[in-house]
């Protein structure tokens, strides 16, 4: 028997289950891992009691697109995305992102756990393509270090570049690997971490960055290895791609991608704004699932995903962060709420909007479904005890305590929460990450980000 806690008469518990149950003045008992027991006045018995008045209890929200190693490329005015076309913002980033070394990718990896934790995100996903020729290529295994750190659901997508410039890639040579060496540490690191255990704690994504910065075959192997092994597949499509696609191929990505199997229930992509909708039937029809990551989006101009449409043909829509290169907050909230406020613009034209409530089970039921997480998603008895709590005893949130199941992106409750709980461990409370000298941590970022990036980098100055 694992350890017990007890939240105690918790003023709301939004379930987000089938039937959308919210539960007022509600206790929850987690027992290791999962929920055994909700309902009023539990016994206390052993566990550790807490005072769940005034609070709001959700899922823990589900990250399914990130660039973790860009939190250390941010707030960075000299590479003004929104004012710069695509190429040229390409150009200039990779002469950073050629610089990264393993000690970033720890250090930055933290940062955005850290920043992903504290804003309710209980998994998450992220897409580590960034390996140079002096990084090696223990790169997703200093990330799993900083995720036991942390205690936060780790999901890791490794992902690669293998086509070269002279063929028509945009990534610099020495950022690129072959398809052998690819698969090669995708099979090590499935070996080695992936977890297929109900409550697992990490698993392995093989995710080859982009179609068309790769050969075909990292893209055909990444679907014969994937499903020898039994994980799942992802990548980056419909970002403004397909003209490339189809001068290379004669055909758009998703057909491209249809034709040597990179599709179906156990495949996701990220971004999606170029889908047409013929292409979501496609999607609904085989199960392919998207990540819709709103602050690119906006920042780059580009359109807003058509979350109804692509409902209507049931394609599964999760949400994801996406990298700070492009997306300098790691907050999930900031991304919910955003993501509420781009549909809403567009409510006219598209016969209606998603509600706050619809887009939170974006973020937790879709996000689970998309990871392939069956007892994670949504606060049922028998399912993980991951979940985030905020306090509703304080003055911007007067006068909105009538629906709990709209509050977050509707009231834009986007701060940081009061407290988080992964895997029934509490690893985020009243401020404070669990565990880590935080301070500590922030202190030896910033002299790495000094030393490997700042002062080598004309664009920090």
């Amino acid at each position: 028997m694992g350890k017990r806690i007890l939240i105690k008469n918790a003023r709301a518990i939004v379930t987000c289950d089938v039937a959308d149950q919210v539960f007022y003045d509600t206790d929850m008992l987690i027992e290791g891992p999962q929920i055994i027991q909700m309902g009023k006045n539990l016994p206390s018995q052993d566990a550790e009691v807490i005072d769940g008045r005034d609070k709001f209890i959700y899922p823990g929200l589900i990250n399914t697109h990130h660039h973790f190693f860009q939190t250390f490329v941010r707030n960075l005015m000299t590479i003004d995305y929104p004012n710069m076309l695509v190429v040229e913002w390409l150009d200039k980033i990779y002469r950073i992102f050629q610089k990264i070394d393993s000690d970033v990718i720890y250090y930055s990896s933290l940062t955005a756990m850290g920043d992903l934790l504290k804003h309710g995100c209980t998994c998450a996903f992220d897409h580590q393509y960034c390996y140079t020729r002096t990084s090696g290529k223990l790169l997703v295994d200093r990330q799993m270090e900083a995720a036991v750190q942390l205690g936060i659901r780790y999901h890791a997508g490794r992902g690669t570049n293998t086509l070269p410039r002279s063929k028509g890639s945009t990534i610099p040579d020495n950022m690129l690997e072959t398809t052998d060496e690819f698969i090669s540490d995708c099979e090590r690191l499935i070996d080695l971490y992936h977890d297929p255990a109900p409550f697992s704690m990490h698993q392995i994504v093989v995710a080859p960055c982009q179609p068309i910065n790769s050969y075909i075959e990292t893209f055909k192997e990444s679907v014969a290895l994937a499903r020898t092994k039994g994980v799942r597949l992802h990548t980056h499509l419909g970002e403004g791609e397909n003209n490339i696609m189809q001068e290379r191929w004669g055909k758009r990505t998703l057909e491209w991608c249809e034709e040597i199997g990179f599709i179906g229930p156990d495949v996701w992509i990220a971004h999606g704004w170029e889908l047409q909708p013929d292409e979501y039937k496609v999607m609904g029809q085989n199960g392919t699932g998207v990540s819709h990551c709103p602050a690119p989006a906006v920042l780059g101009g580009f359109p807003i995903l058509d979350m109804k449409a692509l409902q209507k043909e049931n394609v599964i829509i999760s949400l994801g962060c996406d990298g700070s290169a492009t997306n300098d907050s790691s907050s999930l909230l900031d991304s919910l709420r955003m993501a509420y406020l781009m549909q809403a613009y567009h409510s006219k034209a598209r016969g209606g909007c998603l509600s706050p409530y619809e887009l939170l089970k974006v973020a937790t039921v879709n996000g689970a479904k998309t990871l392939g997480r069956e007892k994670l998603g949504s606060l049922e008895v028998g399912n993980a005890a991951d979940l985030f709590m905020i306090n509703t005893g304080v003055l911007e949130l007067t006068g909105t305590l009538h629906d709990p199941k709209n509050i977050l992106a509707r009231a834009g409750v986007t701060g940081p929460v009061w407290l988080t709980m992964v895997n029934g461990k509490v690893v985020f409370r009243d401020g404070q990450l669990l565990g880590v000298d935080e301070q500590a941590l922030s202190e030896q970022g910033e002299k790495v980000c000094t030393r490997v990036l700042r002062n080598e980098c004309e664009a920090f100055r």
